[in-house]
């Protein structure tokens, strides 16, 4: 076997390894945004968003999400968060929008904050305290 021979065979062995790790690397990130982006925290994210006027009154109604939803989902025994980054398909114009949500004692996921930015570059806040329709509980000192 000439040194020629060895060194393409040597190459093509780490050639296939390296492609190999690529695509176990790219099944990993495929699946965990998958999964993110179909959970129950991000259906409750799509909902908010959907309905919300403010957001309307800006880009127009809503037609669609991006592909990707990127962000975390921590669940903990019955207790979670999530903080999720979703791009909105407006009939006018699209914006990135990002949603805080809670999951507490098994109940539904509920949404504790959310935003996006506009043409002008200022963060818009979708949900403000003094407006929501269930009271937030003040902490009694």
């Amino acid at each position: 076997m000439t040194t020629k021979r060895l060194m393409l065979i040597v190459g093509g062995v780490v050639i296939a390894i390296g492609l190999l790790i690529v695509v176990f690397v790219g099944g990993i990130v495929g699946f965990a945004l998958y999964t993110v982006g179909n959970s129950d925290a991000a259906m409750t994210a799509k909902e908010f968003l959907r309905s919300n006027e403010r957001l309307k009154d800006d880009i127009g109604e809503v037609r669609d999400f991006g592909t990707f939803v990127s962000g975390s989902v921590n669940i903990h025994n019955s207790n979670g968060t999530a903080t999720l980054s979703l791009k909105v398909i407006g009939e006018r114009r699209s914006v990135n929008a990002s949603v805080d949500l809670v999951y507490r004692d098994g109940r539904q996921w509920r949404v504790t904050a959310a935003s996006y930015r506009n043409e002008a570059g200022q963060t818009v806040d979708l949900l403000n305290a003094y407006e929501a329709q269930q009271p937030i509980p003040l902490l009694v000192a």
